[in-house]
């Protein structure tokens, strides 16, 4: 992660900060990537290894949603542990600043993945497997960046985050 110089009236790598009611869309775009990367990687993961040990939908969902919050986080603490702070403090900015996201990213995920036809029984060679996830993870997107916007334009979510960055 890069860190730019800054004055006070801006965020890091992010321009002009913004104000409680006027957070910029591309501002809640970014930290919806930021939380659709880890998810993406965790749900990807979960999916790949869930399939390939031939594990039952039910318990493949749980491991995709569980390593998709461990990834969720984990980039979420290495970023604030980069800012100097300890890790009891870089786990309790990560719980408060993803947790909604993730969840909701996972709730819209795992919903089209449910609601595809045929989509829940596709295996790793099947484009139907990788194109509904990817499908997923793009409406996940979509649903999630206005949740990011309304949560930092009240100090709450990646907001959080910024204010560990150097």
């Amino acid at each position: 992660m890069r860190h730019e110089t800054h004055t006070s009236s801006e965020t890091p790598t992010h321009g002009p900060a913004p104000t409680m009611g006027g957070v910029t869309w591309p501002t809640a775009a970014r930290a919806t990537l930021h939380c659709l990367t880890g998810c993406a990687v965790g749900e990807v993961l979960g999916m790949v290894v869930g399939t390939a040990l031939g594990w039952g939908n039910v318990p493949t969902t749980i491991l995709a949603i569980v390593l998709a919050f461990a990834f969720g986080y984990s980039l979420t603490v290495r970023a604030v542990l980069g800012a100097g702070v300890g890790l009891r403090t870089a786990l309790r900015v990560a719980l408060a600043a993803d947790t909604l996201s993730i969840a909701v990213m996972e709730l819209i995920d795992n919903g089209v993945i449910t609601l595809w036809p045929d989509a829940m029984d596709a295996h790793l060679d099947d484009p139907l497997f990788w194109g509904s996830l990817a499908v997923s993870l793009a409406v996940a997107f979509l649903v999630t960046t206005p949740v990011n916007r309304w949560m930092i334009g009240r100090g709450k979510g990646h907001a959080l985050v910024h204010r560990h960055h150097h």
